[in-house]
């Protein structure tokens, strides 16, 4: 049997294609009309000042973090213990229930912050499973050599989601605000039922055998051992974690950048959340085409310095076309980031690991994302938006170079194919035979 050339040319790689578009347009889409939601919610009926709601934003950031702090190492524990499609696709129907509470709760005017933070909480509950589950599929049905391409393909679908997602939203929220919720709830069952499609992933012998506490705690090890790894997952962490600028766009769209003098709103909103992801996904088709194979190391460490560059440049843009084109370069640096951190997690763990250490890699995104939003609204709370922006940028270019110093592993790859490792997981020096 001759092996395919191509991701494309295996039906269930383009079953988690379709999936993972589906999903991520589904929940993007969503987490864009609840933030905006919620923010207007806090100015209007509430009546707090712009600091105020935005904390509110960091709020809303934090509830949405702490399941992911609680829950990681039970999720990465389930990915390798039970058939991890259906751990997806379960934790999306869950997802779905979410959605169609708050599309009722919309229709109905019952809406209030108390119930929109328990929402986005159980709404973070079923991403902690999805997320590590879907990754680890993608190395059960893609031979190691096709995987780069497959991720930078995988990557183009949630790019693509993730641009049609808040544009749609924005649009359909001006025209009725419960409408993006019916839209994801019908995405979520798209997104579900092609999960359970794709055939069965058992899991790596022996895992189901194994204490689940043990399996816990040898994940961890794993990746604290493993200093590539770790310099790998924390750079994305810390970088994002101090210059997300995401969750501060509700106060640019709201009381910051305007058009003919009037704020840029939920349709402007709608198309700044979509920016970065317009920019990522045009790096990915690049990159699922000609995807990166030498200097590796070295150029993830130059596109983080860009994506912080490139926040900060936004953070003190006060023209809504710059600040669109500013937020796509950012997205394009970022999926550069991505494609190879991605690459280079899932070819140097184990196939019987991988759901541990995806876990692992979720919380640390997570982390770089809810617990950014947190960090933003404190930070805005303290030093206005633009004050938290632009001190974000310059926190996340400092980072990449303490990282690269830190971290002479990630400097020194020069390829995807993993390096030897001490028991240590020290990168040993090739000897000449």
């Amino acid at each position: 049997m001759n092996e395919p050339r191509t991701p494309l040319a295996i039906a269930d790689f383009r079953l988690i294609w379709l999936v993972r578009f589906a999903s991520v347009m589904a929940t993007t889409g969503m987490v864009v009309v609840i933030g905006y939601q919620l923010y207007d919610l806090a100015r209007g009926p509430y009546h707090m000042s712009i600091a105020q709601a935005a904390f509110q934003l960091g709020l809303l950031g934090l509830v949405q973090f702490l399941p992911v702090v609680l829950l990681t190492p039970v999720a990465g524990v389930v990915a390798d213990r039970f058939d991890r499609r259906l751990i997806a696709g379960l934790f999306s129907l869950i997802d779905l229930v979410v959605v169609v509470a708050l599309a009722l709760a919309t229709h109905l005017q019952m809406l209030n912050l108390p119930l929109l933070f328990g929402l986005a909480a159980l709404h973070g509950v079923a991403r902690v499973f999805i997320g590590p589950a879907q990754s680890a599929i993608m190395p059960n049905i893609v031979p190691a050599a096709l995987l780069p391409r497959a991720v930078a393909m995988g990557s183009l679908a949630w790019q693509g989601g993730s641009v049609a997602g808040p544009a749609l939203a924005g649009l359909l929220f001006a025209s009725s605000p419960q409408l993006p919720y019916w839209t994801a709830a019908a995405l979520l069952l798209v997104a579900a039922f092609g999960t359970l499609s794709i055939r069965p992933v058992p899991p790596p012998p022996g895992n189901r055998r194994a204490h689940p506490l043990r399996q816990m705690h040898e994940g961890l090890t794993f990746v604290l051992h493993h200093r590539f790894l770790l310099g790998c997952v924390t750079l994305d962490l810390f970088a994002v974690l101090l210059g997300g600028a995401t969750a501060l766009l509700p106060v640019y769209a709201r009381d910051v950048l305007f058009v003919a003098g009037a704020p840029v709103g939920a349709d402007g909103l709608g198309l700044m959340r979509a920016a970065p992801a317009a920019g990522a996904a045009l790096v990915a088709l690049v990159l699922s085409r000609w995807p990166i194979e030498s200097n590796v190391g070295v150029k993830m460490l130059w596109a983080v310095a860009a994506y912080g560059a490139a926040t900060l440049a936004f953070g003190i843009s006060r023209d809504f076309h710059l600040s669109l084109l500013l937020l796509a370069v950012l997205g394009a640096a970022d999926m550069v980031s991505v494609f190879i951190r991605s690459s280079l997690v899932q070819l140097h763990t184990p196939d019987a690991m991988r759901g541990r250490v995806s876990a692992i890699s979720s919380l640390a995104i997570s982390a770089s994302n809810e617990l950014g939003e947190m960090e933003s609204g404190l930070a805005a709370a303290l030093l206005g938006a633009t004050g938290a922006v632009v001190m974000g940028g310059i926190g996340a270019i400092v980072i990449t170079g303490l990282w690269g110093w830190l971290f002479p592993e990630i400097r020194r790859a020069r390829t995807f194919a993993p390096p030897r490792f001490d028991s240590h997981g020290n990168e040993q020096e090739e000897t000449a035979p």
